[in-house]
């Protein structure tokens, strides 16, 4: 049964600095199908940057904006107050740090205004102090780093979550089933249903559904017990599990587990572990600020010395190069992400 139509919703969606295209894209575009199966402007949106001017997403395409944040201060005490604002980000989120745009947040929450995040966008609602204690989702790729920046927020692996009047989603193609859930909590399945089929979707998400493919089609690996095999050790980066203990817990043999992972995945069960735990080290070294020393303790290596070993003989650098690195290629975005509030 549909829900009384409301006459309009008006978002403001707030570019930051090498936002992505394509959750913002997924966004806008989900709202004007739903405009056009409605036959009118039930939706309405105006974009908006810190100064005004128009905003470069990471892929180099540069968006004009229709308002600056001055605009939207001043709009939140007026007859433009929006009924909600989306914050749209993408790489180098880490280094955006503007007091202004955290306090227009904090004021549009507090009059009412429902807030939300495509992408990255979380680690500014929770930079803002808007996610503490409150259920969040964020990429896959930068959760090992959002989660030990901001340990007070609850972020899950989801596409999307929805904590009152907070709405955070993963990116990519989630932003879509994010507004979708907006679209019906506003006008109920049957034009949900009409919007998909505008889309080409052949069905809508669920909020808890995985952001990552399973891990049978991501390695393409079959064996049951190999997959059972990585999803422990995934379970274990901060304090690995022996592979005695995982033999036990899977019964099999060592000997076993060693040919299987041989057979299947073309290294030792060792090796394969030490790769994963690698690999989580270098999202927290390039999406944190952690000391060299924290990050090896939260990827389970004994000493900063031997983890230090192992990243240069992986990767051919240093913790420290790595660093060095990110902040050489953020270097071009730094100075429009860095505004002075």
């Amino acid at each position: 049964m549909s829900k009384t139509p409301i006459k309009k919703r008006s978002i403001v969606f707030f570019l930051v600095p090498n936002f992505t295209l394509l959750p913002f894209a997924g966004a806008i575009e989900t709202l004007r199908i739903a405009n056009r199966m409605l036959g009118y402007s039930a939706y309405e949106w105006r974009l908006c940057s810190v100064d005004g001017a128009k905003v470069s997403s990471s892929s180099g395409i540069c968006i004009d904006v229709d308002t600056s944040l001055a605009d939207e201060r001043r709009s939140l005490s007026g007859e433009n107050r929006p009924n909600m604002a989306i914050v749209c980000s993408g790489v180098y989120v880490e280094e955006f740090n503007n007091k202004s745009v955290f306090a227009w947040l904090r004021e549009a929450y507090g009059r009412n205004v429902a807030v939300g995040s495509l992408c990255t966008g979380a680690h500014i609602l929770a930079q803002a102090g808007l996610l503490n204690g409150k259920r969040c989702a964020i990429h896959w790729e930068n959760l090992p780093g959002f989660s030990e920046a901001f340990p007070q927020a609850e972020v899950y692996a989801d596409l999307y979550e929805v904590d009152g009047n907070l709405y955070t989603c993963a990116g990519g193609t989630a932003s879509l089933d994010m507004m979708l859930n907006l679209v019906g909590q506003d006008f109920g399945d049957a034009l949900v249903n009409r919007v998909c089929e505008q889309h080409l979707t052949d069905r809508v998400r669920a909020a808890s559904d995985r952001q990552r493919l399973p891990l049978r089609a991501r390695l393409g690996v079959q064996n049951n017990k190999v997959l059972q095999i990585i999803e422990l050790m995934e379970a274990s980066l901060a304090e690995p599990i022996s592979l005695l203990d995982i033999a036990d817990k899977v019964d099999l043999s060592r000997r076993q587990i060693e040919r299987l992972f041989q057979q299947e995945m073309g290294r030792s069960p060792a090796r394969y572990y030490l790769e994963i735990r690698l690999d989580r080290a270098r999202h927290l070294l390039v999406q944190s600020a952690m000391p060299v020393v924290e990050v090896a303790v939260a990827c389970g290596f004994v000493s900063a010395s031997h983890f230090s070993k192992c990243y240069r003989e992986f990767y051919n650098r240093s913790p420290q190069q790595e660093r060095a690195e990110r902040k050489l290629a953020g270097s071009s975005a730094s100075g429009k992400l860095k505004i002075a509030a």
